[in-house]
């Protein structure tokens, strides 16, 4: 795991609906291939590896520099029942899901955790409790784009 300049390494343990904010605000624009998630069913478990822009870190750039960084990123839900994809297929493995929140999902049934994608593109992670880690995985890249969110994009 990689730790930053300052010595600290994102690791995160979440395990309830307000540490879901907050992995949610770290992981908001991440890159996702469909390929890259899995669903466990013997162990409870979903796992994915995201392309995290690594907000923590975001600074405007010194002119001619990237500034900003991105790293890969493993997430792992625990206790988890049952996944049910919306908004795209699992067979496109290459497409390439754009993560714009992660949030508890209760309908009366049970508990759930939706991963909500850009385009409409929804994960329902149907589970018995809130259980997930996440941790980087090696060094941060550079990148020159920050993810900008217009106000007009907004529902």
């Amino acid at each position: 795991m990689h730790a930053d300049e300052g010595g600290t390494a994102f690791k995160l343990r979440v395990e309830d609906a307000d540490d879901l904010a907050v992995i949610s605000a770290c992981l908001q624009d991440a890159l996702v291939a469909v390929r890259d998630l899995a669903f466990v069913p013997q162990d409870q478990t979903f796992l994915m590896v995201a392309n995290r822009f690594r907000w923590e870190r975001a600074s405007r750039p010194a002119h001619g520099q990237a500034g900003y960084q991105r790293t890969l990123c493993g997430i792992t839900f625990g206790s988890v029942l049952s996944v049910s994809y919306h908004g795209f297929r699992r067979s496109e493995g290459a497409r390439i899901l754009s993560l714009l929140a992660i949030r508890p999902g209760y309908d009366g049934k049970g508990g759930a955790i939706l991963l909500e994608f850009s385009d409409g593109a929804t994960i329902r992670l149907e589970v018995s409790r809130i259980l997930c880690h996440a941790q980087d995985l090696g060094e941060p890249w550079p990148t020159p784009w920050q993810p900008r969110h217009d106000v007009d994009d907004r529902v």
